[in-house]
């Protein structure tokens, strides 16, 4: 009896290493894509493992004016990054910490990390880190309560902000075509390009001053730091696309825990996973970055989203 107790619980921790573990890899698949899409080789899709091994390898140099604050960040900023993933099922729901497993506590830890990079760009003194900051909490002002009302959208229809019994209600009921789903969904997408820094709101691949928002926080930091940053980053975009895909789109993740379920789940998670990468790949190819004054209309439309997908559950359907 006792052996077969540990297995759910050796999943559980299986699934919340292959946040960190496969993070550099979405990254890297939709860099190599790009590549591709514009006529250029590009970098391998696993070129995001070798850079942030070359970064741990470097040596980690700190600003004469920054805190302890500024080498404390990155730990946080990483651990809250990698417990918001862990709350979110990746291809199995029947497992010990589906518990915990809340949407709420996913956005406060979301919330918790934004903080901490934030004060981490202020915290050298240079003036490109305060204005990333600030455009950062000025992103997370607008987006964070559009991703709360595609939160509620969801918990209404479920009865439960709990992840995992969202999914499971999505799987049992059918999953309808409600026009709830396709507004928080769409809200959902434009809030996620907008936090994981991605185009029209951020260009990840430029390095200008004037127009970068999360790379200026990070101007300041070199070595270990760095590649911790860089890492949260990434295991942030894994993030949501695990909320995009296994949320909206439940179908192959795992009820029962034996290997024959469990390896079609991992098969359908890598397909759902590798084709949100092409459409995103995609629409960074044919989308250019907005100016920063129209990332609030940007914004503003994924909260009208939130709300239209709020308001079509209580009209469409707690109203019939």
């Amino acid at each position: 009896m006792d052996h077969l107790l540990i297995a759910p619980w050796l999943l559980a921790l299986l699934q919340a290493l292959l946040y960190p573990l496969l993070a550099p890899l979405l990254l890297g698949w939709v860099r190599w894509l790009k590549a591709r899409l514009q006529n250029r080789r590009g970098a391998p899709p696993w070129q995001p493992y070798r850079d942030l091994a070359r970064l741990f390898a470097k040596e980690t140099r700190v600003p004469h004016t920054a805190s302890p604050l500024f080498r404390v960040a990155p730990y946080v900023v990483l651990v809250a990054t990698w417990l918001a993933a862990a709350s979110v099922p990746l291809f199995a729901l029947d497992l010990p910490t589906a518990r915990i497993a809340d949407l709420i506590v996913m956005v406060g830890l979301l919330g918790l990390a934004r903080v901490f990079l934030a004060l981490a760009g202020m915290d050298a003194g240079t003036i490109f880190g305060g204005m990333g900051a600030s455009r950062e909490m000025t992103i997370s002002a607008l987006a964070e309560p559009a991703l709360l009302m595609v939160v509620f959208t969801l918990a209404m229809t479920a009865h439960s902000t709990n992840a995992t019994s969202v999914i499971a209600h999505h799987l049992h009921d059918d999953f309808l075509l409600r026009p709830s789903y396709l507004f928080a969904l769409g809200a959902l997408l434009l809030v996620a390009l907008a936090e994981c820094g991605r185009l029209p709101v951020d260009n990840p691949a430029t390095h200008l001053e004037l127009t970068m928002v999360h790379e200026a926080m990070l101007l300041e930091y070199s070595g270990r730091h760095l590649a911790l940053m860089e890492w949260a980053a990434q295991l942030k975009l894994l993030l949501y696309g695990a909320v995009i895909v296994n949320l909206f789109l439940p179908w192959g993740i795992a009820e029962r825990l034996d290997a024959e379920t469990l390896g079609m789940a991992a098969g359908a998670l890598a397909l759902k996973l590798g084709a949100l990468g092409v459409l995103l790949a995609l629409a960074e190819t044919v989308v250019a970055k907005m100016r920063l004054f129209r990332v609030p209309v940007f914004l503003n439309l994924a909260l009208l989203f939130g709300l239209l997908g709020l308001l079509s559950h209580v009209i469409l359907e707690v109203g019939v």
